[in-house]
């Protein structure tokens, strides 16, 4: 079987990339941040493996909620990068969702939405030498009535 490319990336000159999804042409630019001699203008490449993380881990709970008939439109996740020199490498993540106010769950489906994320393919890739800290934020969300 003969699989299919997933992107290509182009250099532009000045530290900065052009990434374009196969499929749908959609693209992303990259940037070197301003302390490591780029721009700053744009994600840079380990901005986006953080980013990745969040939003794979927010798309597998996304199809658990579709399962149980949950709307969670509107949960945000707020994305720290925490890097390391010698070698220059992502040392943490530090993820936090917040979930809408207006949203009411049970303890049950809470375990469930988190064990969802949980199993997220990019965060099975993060090098286990990563700390990645997850926090989610449910006290904005209302118990629901068995």
């Amino acid at each position: 079987m003969k699989k299919s490319m997933t992107s290509t990336v182009i250099y532009e000159g000045e530290l900065r990339t052009v990434a374009q999804h196969t499929a749908s042409g959609t693209r992303i630019e990259t940037d070197a941040p301003v302390d490591n001699h780029g721009k700053g203008e744009s994600f840079s490449p380990s901005d986006l493996v953080a980013t990745a993380l969040g939003s794979c881990m927010l798309t597998m709970m996304g199809m658990k909620a579709r399962d149980l008939d949950i709307d969670l439109k509107g949960t945000r996740i707020d994305i720290q990068k925490i890097m390391k020199a010698e070698p220059r490498r992502i040392s943490g993540i530090s993820l936090t969702f917040h979930l809408p106010e207006n949203l009411h769950l049970s303890e049950k489906n809470k375990t469930i939405l988190q064990r969802a994320a949980d199993t997220c393919p990019v965060f099975y890739s993060i090098h286990p030498d990563i700390d990645v800290q997850v926090n989610y934020n449910w006290q904005n969300v209302a118990e629901k009535a068995l």
